[in-house]
């Protein structure tokens, strides 16, 4: 075995760049669904689940 190989290894740094506009608009629109199927749920036990 050749104790002394010379092996460049080639190194990478690869940075995950974040749009924070892109996420708050994301969060902002997950948001928007929980609270219209929150209130679709809570229509139903309050004026729909009383009439059965």
């Amino acid at each position: 075995m050749d104790e002394n190989k010379n092996v460049e290894i080639e190194q990478r740094h690869v940075e995950h760049k974040s749009d924070s506009s892109l996420v708050a608009s994301t969060l902002i629109k997950y948001l928007a669904y929980v609270i219209i199927i929150f209130g679709i749920l809570y229509f139903l036990v309050q004026y729909v689940f009383p009439k059965f």
